[in-house]
């Protein structure tokens, strides 16, 4: 029986450096660890302030141990000042899942500083940095969160102002498809005016409502307790303010996508149009039955539509 080889296994210590100019940062809240080669310093770990004053002294000793790229794990939120300081600056920063660090095999257990592994991984060229889109990219990214929030918090009114007409027997929901429309907004805003009677709030009904007037006057019949009113109003207003933020919010996007260089050449000829699919076997068949008619012999079809000769 053939003895089987040694095993070699590959350590970072005996891997090919591609980067031996990597400096690893482990972020935190109140301070970051900041690990450089060890030929670079005489204290190569270091423990730094995390405060924005203190952020530009980080980058300096950076500098000056002769650092050319940086990798740091996406931690929560705070490693956006530092990268956008680092970035100006002219570092290669690389930006890394912290699963993706995990996930590398061979640090010992002893290790517990993350600055030191990211260190040595990002020397071998083990990490894959994700994603970071350019600063206009992520300006208007920022934006469109925001509105997605907006958005979101105008759930919540809404909910108050359903609500508020049950608790008052508006079942408004039956007659009109949305209470925050055109017509229910004019009604709410005519019952937290002060408004009572229902003959007057049918007259702000529009036209593209398909219930009868005299559905929603009887729709508009209800319990006006003070109470239920006092809980309508500050509902709506601030569905109001929500709206009013969102149309700012708005118009904020639609300011930044008018710096951003259009990638359409609208002078370019518009793609032409696909042309459907052609099903190969009815063209076969009709190209067969023309060929059978031309020469005369005697067709007849299957019950599929295909061609057949006896």
């Amino acid at each position: 029986m053939a003895k089987q080889g040694k095993q070699h296994t590959r350590t970072l210590e005996n891997m090919p450096m591609l980067h031996p100019h990597a400096a690893g940062i482990d972020m935190g809240a109140e301070e970051h660890g900041v690990c450089v080669p060890a030929d670079r310093d005489a204290q190569p770990v270091q423990q730094l302030s995390a405060f924005p004053c203190d952020l530009p002294r980080l980058a300096d000793w950076l500098t000056t141990c002769r650092m050319t790229t940086v990798v740091m794990e996406s931690t929560g939120v705070y490693w956006m000042p530092l990268f956008q300081i680092l970035e100006a600056r002219g570092f290669e920063v690389a930006l890394v899942h912290a699963r993706h660090v995990n996930n590398v095999p061979g640090r010992p257990q002893t290790d517990r500083c993350d600055c030191r592994w990211l260190q040595k991984v990002q020397r071998s060229g083990l990490l894959a940095p994700s994603l970071r889109p350019p600063e206009d990219l992520c300006q208007l990214r920022s934006l469109l969160r925001h509105r997605d929030k907006l958005s979101q918090m105008t759930v919540q009114p809404m909910q108050h102002l359903h609500k508020a007409l049950d608790h008052m027997h508006l079942p408004l929901h039956h007659v009109m498809s949305d209470v925050t429309g055109v017509t229910g907004l004019r009604l709410l805003r005519a019952l937290g005016a002060g408004e009572r009677d229902a003959r007057t709030f049918a007259q702000y009904r529009d036209y593209r409502i398909t219930s009868r007037p005299d559905t929603m006057v009887k729709a508009l019949e209800g319990d006006y307790r003070p109470a239920h009113v006092f809980t309508l109003t500050p509902s709506l207003a601030l569905y109001d303010l929500t709206q009013q933020h969102m149309a700012a919010c708005a118009q904020e996007i639609a300011r930044v996508l008018g710096t951003l260089a259009s990638l359409v050449d609208l002078e370019a000829p518009p793609y032409p149009h696909r042309q459907p699919p052609i099903d190969t076997r009815q063209d076969t068949s009709r190209r067969l039955i023309s060929v059978l008619i031309c020469t005369g012999s005697p067709v007849w079809l299957s019950p599929k539509g295909r061609a057949s000769q006896p």
